[in-house]
């Protein structure tokens, strides 16, 4: 749980930075400690442990004041230690360290996520699903290096750019590039080098940044009073940094500017905002860790083969271009990814695997919140998902000023919503939720095609099957008032169906997620159709081939990125296997028959499974040596298509078409005239031959 499974309080990430090098030890030695807040809430601690399975320690009501050598006296003999606070997480973790505590300490938020509430007298089914959830184990991220020498470029006009580089100047190395006309005075001391420079572009992220500044001109050591330039270079000025502070007040440098990591670009009239990013700039040397949010597996990538182009969801989607092509594949660059999992999220086959966590131990995280909620009595579970800036902002609001969360609405902390892709909406109706909200931060709100896509398609196959639950619903609102109308309104729609679970174990990738999850839909189906129409985009379907055009060339079996098209080497055979096919169509622009056509599909039988045979034919056999080379049904339309070619009018060289590559070669040396020959050589004269000339010249006369 400790990195990956939620941000769910900004001292838990204390915590989790805490647990990174912690060895899990598993749910040995596990104690749960509750505290009801001075009595502010409710805790049901028969209903918690039927859902836990465990027994619970007594119910505390001033854990973190006058009770609290109990916290003392439960770390000093367990293992793994749940505290359900997170408030005065920072007191229990300097209490730990005290006492030298070693083992797991985990926090879990039941007050604002349950407790606070107009019906947190019921929530106690919530309550443990919450502790069953932070008693899980999920293994962190990979973390990747990045170092940051302090050197900064600080780029804007006049007073306001000179007076931030001489503030940074003093504990960095900066450089200036004054912008615009303006002239400030030149600084006493020449310890920032002074440029001046017109457009401006930029790449990279923090700690290697690269800016390219056109008409660019150094300041002149002579200059009296206000600053001046030399001619400005013929050739664009070049500057790499590890940070950028932009200044200009124009068009930021990148299309996300918020999310990309070492550029800030505070409005140059607000004083605050620059102060606030110098003050950031200041501590930002050194080596930092980052996670590597995408796991990216390039065979597994449907982008293209041999440059023709088949999938770019991810491209599309990515809103801080951190992806671009590269070749058959794409490239991601880890330091401008900002975590957002769009790529994972609309990926057909997992070639982008979003690590936090991952696709299994966010759904396993998933099975234990809905199983232990509806172990421990709980019904129409609606799953809140939210990130752990906006959307634990909001519940903590909906908890302290309103009614807080309905008992029945179960938040599921991510770290980025958009990383919730159509595997998850399809698990989490198998799991047993009636309903799925996803509250969407403002910072994402133009970055939902991903999730909206997966939304469309998972409702498609929850209507196709008869569900009349289970919808997933994205929830735009920064208002906590109506947020809290939603809410309560999709709560109360909730407990009015009921929610079938049919469960599975989480396994494999991707594609093996959302197998697993469909196949648990259909076997509790309301109505259990065999084959389901799809719209154009989805990841499943059927391929329908010509097999009179096809002529087994087996071009498309190169080109399927996801192994559903399969030949046999020994034998003209070409095979397909629905369940692997994720509609890419780079098989229909490779095949140079168009013979393909996609037909978007899901198929709940084992038809889907069963590798199906499109076309098979019987091998040709080389007419000079014997050796089988091509197809039968080839061979004899090429022969058919070049009879009436004037080229192959000689029957001998109609009968070469029909020989093997080596055998060709051959044939050609022995009979075929070289066409870059020149005539025959005469053969020589000799005197016999003038005599014998003469001779019947003299017999004609």
């Amino acid at each position: 749980m400790v990195v990956t499974r939620v941000f769910e309080h900004p001292v838990e990430r204390v915590q989790q930075e805490q647990k990174q090098t912690k060895k899990s030890r598993g749910n040995n030695g596990l104690a749960i400690i509750t505290c009801s807040c001075d009595g502010s809430m409710t805790l049901d601690r028969e209903t918690i442990e039927a859902g836990l399975g465990e027994a619970l320690e007594a119910p505390a009501t001033q854990l973190c004041r006058r009770q609290i050598e109990r916290f003392r006296d439960l770390a000093d003999g367990n293992e793994t230690l749940v505290v359900g606070c997170t408030q005065e997480a920072p007191l229990f973790l300097e209490i730990a360290e005290d006492i030298a505590f070693a083992a797991d300490l985990r926090f879990v938020n039941l007050r604002e996520k349950a407790g606070w509430s107009k019906e947190g007298t019921k929530a106690g089914a919530k309550m443990a699903a919450l502790i069953a959830e932070a008693a899980l184990n999920v293994d962190g991220p990979q973390m990747m290096g990045i170092v940051s020498a302090g050197i900064v470029l600080v780029i804007g006009p006049g007073d306001v750019a000179m007076d931030a580089a001489m503030r940074l100047g003093e504990r960095l190395d900066v450089t200036l590039v004054l912008t615009g006309s303006e002239r400030p005075f030149a600084p006493r001391i020449a310890d920032v080098p002074v440029f001046h420079g017109g457009a401006v572009s930029a790449k990279g992220s923090f700690g290697g940044f690269s800016v390219s500044i056109e008409d660019f001109a150094a300041a002149r050591p002579s200059a009296r009073g206000a600053l001046a330039f030399d001619m400005p270079s013929a050739e664009p000025g070049t500057s790499n940094c590890d940070i950028i502070l932009d200044l200009r007040g124009a068009a930021p440098l990148f299309t996300t500017p918020d999310k990309r990591s070492g550029y800030f670009n505070p409005d140059p009239r607000d004083p605050i905002a620059v102060e606030r990013a110098l003050f950031e700039i200041a501590d930002m040397v050194g080596t930092f860790e980052k996670p590597r949010y995408v796991d990216y597996q390039p065979s597994l990538c449907a982008h293209a083969r041999s440059e023709i182009v088949g999938c770019q969801r991810c491209i599309d989607n990515c809103p801080t271009a951190a992806i671009t092509p590269s070749g058959n594949v794409v490239s991601i660059d880890a330091g401008i990814c900002a975590g957002c999992g769009n790529c994972a999220s609309v990926c057909p086959t997992g070639a982008a695997r979003y690590t936090m966590p991952g696709g299994v131990a966010l759904l396993t995280r998933l099975r234990t919140v809905l199983g232990t909620y509806r172990k421990a009595g709980g019904s129409a579970p609606v799953l809140l998902v939210h990130d752990g800036e906006h959307g634990e902002a909001m519940i903590d609001a909906l908890a302290d000023h309103g009614d807080g969360l309905p008992a029945n609405v179960i938040p599921f902390a991510v770290n980025a919503v958009t990383q919730w892709g159509l595997d998850a909406v399809l698990a989490a109706r198998a799991f047993g939720a009636a309903k799925t909200l996803l509250l969407v931060p403002p910072s994402a709100a133009d970055e939902t095609g991903g999730i909206d896509d997966a939304v469309r398609l998972g409702s498609h196959i929850l209507d196709g099957l008869g569900y009349v639950d289970g919808a997933t619903a994205i929830i735009a609102e920064i208002d906590p008032d109506k947020v809290a109308a939603a809410l309560w309104a999709h709560a109360g729609e909730a407990a009015t169906v009921t929610a079938l679970p049919a469960a599975f174990t989480p396994t494999g990738g991707k594609r093996d997620l959302m197998h697993l999850a469909l196949s648990a839909l259909h076997k509790v189906a309301p109505v259990p159709v065999d084959v389901l129409a799809m719209p154009q985009g989805s990841p499943f379907g059927t391929l329908q081939v010509d097999t009179g055009a096809c002529t087994l060339c087996l071009a498309c079996v190169g080109a399927c990125p996801a192994n559903a098209l399969k030949d046999n080497p020994d034998f003209p055979r070409l095979s397909f296997l629905e369940e692997a096919c994720v509609q890419c169509g780079l098989c229909a622009r490779t095949c140079p028959e168009k013979a393909i056509v996609l037909e978007p599909r899901l198929t709940f039988t084992g038809e889907a499974r069963n590798l199906r045979i499109i076309k098979e034919d019987q091998p040709f056999e080389c007419v000079r040596c014997g050796k089988p080379f091509a197809t039968r049904s080839t061979i004899d339309t090429i022969v058919a298509r070049m009879s009436g070619h004037a080229m192959f009018s000689n029957p001998d060289a109609l009968k070469r078409l029909q020989m093997c590559s080596d055998c060709r070669v051959v044939d050609m040396a022995e009979n075929v005239s070289d066409p870059f020959a020149s005539r025959p050589r005469p053969a020589p004269r000799t005197t016999d031959d003038y005599l014998r000339e003469r001779d019947d010249e003299a017999e004609k006369s």
